[in-house]
């Protein structure tokens, strides 16, 4: 070819390449607003383009229009960190060698910092990690109400105060979509449980629904601006939570003006017409018909895929519902992967883990410290004995669809090493044997902890070593395993499991400086509670683990955490099992001979979960909600108000003055509840309705001010389906928790 006809070529193609570009689809013009983008290419798809991007077409991706140039829809789990890619049709894992993240902790521990700062660095570095794995949608954050202490997945949500977690669930969103990326707030709602996950209809009046367990996702969809929401397991009103009208419809489209997506959980989608017409945008499963096992790669199976279009087809249902859920999908794919400002994102960076290891240092809580055993005082310690496998066990892999492939890991035992160096030695002993094996989903820790010595060995081991050391430093608490803190299986009891009750009061006996670290996403029964001096929330804490509990241990930290739930004494202090309704009703439970028969069960509770329950039955709690101590003291002035009355439309304000009378910089969480005195409903005794988290250096003196609106001081009446403030006297109660009280005032709402 010569060259006067190749420039000739050449120049057509540069032609032809403007010329489309010149003629590009409206909706890709980033000029325009999105509603008419989206308009625009959803006028240009065809039937069956529309039906297909409405379910999945992989475990974790849902089909674009490539004719359009509309992108798939990529989603990963959370909320921990983001999971490693599986094969596109089977769970295994797809063995990449780039997928490693890190794990951030669990958010039972983002809540207990009682920080929406740290709540924002959370989702922007996970937000980052998505981004850079060029994820769409993070299924997370979860904020399901703390309703019993058995529930498996309780580490996976903020727990038991509707105001904490709709406070703490904001800024992660916030954080994870300024990277481009959509937050999947789950699960919606009334998802308590993991037994019967799948059958159990839940009843419960709709103040109990309106105060507790619908809180948090309001503020996700209306402060947070969500762009997704995932649907849960189980029914409600007798209708699966994942096409449920009321749920839906009625509350989450019609009265908070939901416009993001609805994703099922997968394999939540149960019926073709009801996932029509009640509101679910997006179905993913497992299986053929999402769900139960079937063909490979059966997709166009699912309930919103040939059946729909074949319902479409057939004359029985209109398109409009289609198009609806399209919008939806459309609207988010230009929030997210046809955003063109999106950033790039990073994966597994040191920022990345430094913000796990600020948020576990935070969120770390001092339960007890008699005679101030803590910090550890390594000038004066020449021997630390460890004891316990969860000094050793890596807790980033299990627990269900939160499980992880890290980049990293640091044990509690190395991250002490490590920070202890040669100022002492630090001698271990297992303890106890839990769960030898790591592996879930096809992710291996590549740990051996097989032992086959008996309990009353390891216990001899455990207290030979234990019995001269200057400090014993037992990890325990639970782990990933079924019926621990796991996914679809609920514990077994309040109790720890693996004897370990038995080895940590063998060891108070021997040595007066025994520190438990309690490594859970859950509350624990500690019949050893008055034999041992200190005792540690070590929660799941991510890749940063042992650095951060090391920190705290020695004093390099000093704990702020706060207890986001209720530790109680006995399960019988816990409203769900004192009114006996949990798991579900017993007669139909002892009936019920298949997997898939419904369960009905009732919240006798009604709105008194957590505290409020402790409250009303004036229960003495193991620990008591919003309870953290810290390694200085802080002394509360008497509180004050900047009036003594308040209208309807306007707000008031409490001041009080905190002061840090200790030697050492600390932080406190300032709470104040509000308690009605006159009512025309039961109400709590107090409900959290503000709360501030202050940083005082040794002698240094605050003022905080905290301030209340009409909503807080209202409750909602059933009977009018709306908030109701009364008029009348009410009270702010000042603490350090909900039974540590430092001040109160009174005022009155006209």
């Amino acid at each position: 070819m010569n060259m006067k006809l190749k420039t000739m070529l050449l120049g057509l193609s540069v032609m032809t390449a403007l010329s489309a570009f010149a003629q590009k689809p409206v909706y890709l013009d980033t000029g325009k607003p999105i509603e008419e983008r989206v308009k625009d290419a959803l006028n240009r798809m065809t039937l069956e383009e529309k039906v297909k991007m409405i379910h999945a077409q992989s475990k974790f991706s849902s089909a674009g229009v490539p004719r359009l140039g509309i992108p798939e829809v990529w989603a990963t789990d959370g909320p921990h960190g983001i999971r490693p890619e599986v094969l596109w049709d089977e769970w295994d894992q797809a063995g990449w060698t780039n997928d490693s993240c890190i794990a951030y902790p669990a958010l039972t521990c983002l809540s207990a910092t009682w920080n929406p700062e740290m709540s924002h660095l959370y989702g922007k570095s996970i937000g980052e990690e998505a981004r850079y794995r060029k994820k769409d949608i993070l299924l997370g954050p979860g904020v399901n109400i703390y309703r019993t202490p058995l529930n498996g997945r309780n580490f996976e949500y903020m727990g038991e105060d509707p105001y904490l977690s709709a406070t703490m669930v904001v800024p992660y969103i916030k954080g994870v979509q300024e990277n481009g990326v959509a937050a999947c707030v789950k699960h919606y709602a009334l998802n308590n449980q993991e037994f019967n996950r799948h059958t159990t209809n839940v009843q419960l009046s709709d103040r109990a629904l309106y105060e507790i367990y619908l809180p948090a996702f309001k503020a996700a969809v209306q402060e947070g601006g969500t762009w997704s929401i995932m649907g849960s397991y189980n029914l409600y009103q007798g209708q699966h939570a994942c096409h449920n009208k009321r749920l839906l419809k009625d509350i989450l489209r019609d009265e908070w003006g939901f416009d993001g997506v609805v994703v099922s959980d997968w394999g939540g989608v149960h019926n073709t017409e009801q996932a029509i017409r009640n509101g679910m945008d997006l179905e993913f499963g497992s299986w053929t018909n999402g769900l139960s096992a079937g063909t490979r790669n059966a997709y166009d199976n699912y309930y919103l895929a040939f059946p729909y279009l074949k319902l479409i087809k057939e004359g029985k249902v209109g398109t409009k519902e289609l198009d609806e859920k399209v919008i939806n999908i459309l609207r988010l794919i230009f929030r997210t992967s046809m955003d063109p400002y999106k950033p790039f994102g990073s994966l597994g960076s040191p920022e990345h883990g430094q913000a796990g290891r600020k948020i576990a240092e935070e969120g770390i809580v001092l339960l007890q410290n008699k005679n101030n055993v803590l910090p550890v005082d390594l000038n004066k310690t020449k021997k630390i004995a460890v004891i316990g496998e969860n000094a050793i066990k890596m807790m980033t892999v299990g627990g269900g669809s939160s499980s992880l492939k890290v980049k990293y890991e640091i044990s509690p035992l190395d991250g002490l090493k490590n920070r202890v160096g040669s100022q002492a030695e630090v001698v271990y002993a297992r303890g106890y044997v839990g769960d030898p094996t790591g592996e879930y989903n096809g992710v291996k820790t590549g740990q051996d902890l097989k032992d086959d010595r008996s309990e009353d060995e390891l216990l001899a081991e455990a207290l030979q070593v234990a019995k001269d050391a200057d400090y014993v430093i037992f990890f325990g608490g639970l782990n990933k395993s079924n019926h621990q803190d796991c996914e679809d299986s609920d514990r077994a009891s309040l109790g720890l499991p693996y004897a370990q009750d038995r080895v940590i009061s063998e060891l108070a006996k021997v040595n007066k400086k025994l520190i438990v670290v309690n490594i859970s996403g859950n509350a624990v029964a500690m019949p050893w509670v008055n034999d041992v001096p200190a005792i540690v929330q070590g929660w799941f804490l991510g890749s940063e683990a042992g650095t951060a509990l090391a920190s705290v241990l020695v004093g390099d930290t000093n704990p702020s955490g706060k207890l986001p739930f209720t530790f109680p004494a006995k399960l019988e202090d816990v409203g769900a099992h004192k009114l006996g309704e949990y798991p579900g009703n017993k007669e139909e439970l002892a009936k019920s001979k298949h997997r898939g028969d419904t369960i009905n069960e009732t919240y006798h509770e009604d709105i008194f979960v957590g505290y409020r329950w402790a409250d009303k039955e004036k229960i003495k709690p193991l620990f008591p909600f919003g309870h953290g101590l810290s390694y200085t003291t802080f002394v509360y002035g008497k509180p004050s108000a900047d009036k003594k009355t308040m209208t309807a439309d306007d707000t008031i304000s409490f001041t009080v003055n905190v002061k840090n009378t200790g030697t050492r910089e600390g932080q406190e969480v300032v709470q104040l509840y509000i308690s009605d005195k006159k009512s025309s409903l039961p109400r709590p005794v107090k409900e959290l309705k503000a709360f501030q988290k202050v940083r005082l250096a040794p002698g240094e003196e605050k003022e905080v001010t905290l301030t209340v609106d009409k909503k807080a001081l209202s409750f909602f009446d059933d009977g009018k389906h709306e908030w109701v403030a009364e008029p009348g006297k009410f009270e702010a109660v000042i603490g350090s928790s909900s039974r540590d009280i430092r001040g109160i005032v009174s005022f009155e709402l006209k």
